[in-house]
């Protein structure tokens, strides 16, 4: 499907590119620039990790982890490539590695990044106001996992 350019008196179609052609790499372009402006691709949605990977005996990394109004875990996977390369299956796999993720060791995760980012936010705060909640609730928080794929 193209995609135009509206002109004063025309419309004009844009040249079809890829990534690839474009010199637009994975981590450090468009994953930097979708952590910084998730709403892009996922609007409400707050970005608690980058390259997320605290599992035991894994090299595995999820690109974007994040929470959305909701309460509920994001795993965002990016691909440059056109096929995203089975990238749903990876997803799904880390689905269920964030699926027993609680509120504190959210808070925990979220801290790190911020403090990665040399932000200096207090992490829980920051996530209440996120979810609109006065005090943590763990009935609530994390009932499901989305995933959310961008190639």
């Amino acid at each position: 499907m193209a995609v135009y350019e509206i002109k004063n008196d025309h419309l004009a179609s844009l040249t079809r590119s890829s990534f690839i052609e474009l010199g637009i790499r994975e981590r450090e372009d468009l994953q930097r620039l979708l952590r910084k402006q998730i709403d892009v691709i996922s609007p409400d949605t707050l970005v608690i990790a980058e390259e997320f990977g605290q599992w035991e005996d894994s090299r595995r990394r999820v690109d974007l982890l994040g929470l959305d109004t909701d309460a509920n875990i994001i795993v965002i996977e990016l691909k440059r490539t056109e096929d995203g390369g089975h990238m749903e299956l990876q997803a799904i796999r880390y689905a269920a590695m964030v699926s027993t993720l609680t509120f504190d060791k959210v808070i925990e995760i979220y801290s790190k990044h911020l403090s990665e980012l040399g932000e200096d936010k207090d992490a829980e705060a920051a996530i209440l106001e996120f979810l609109g909640w006065d005090v943590p609730n763990d009935d609530d928080f994390a009932q499901d996992v989305r995933i959310l794929l961008a190639s």
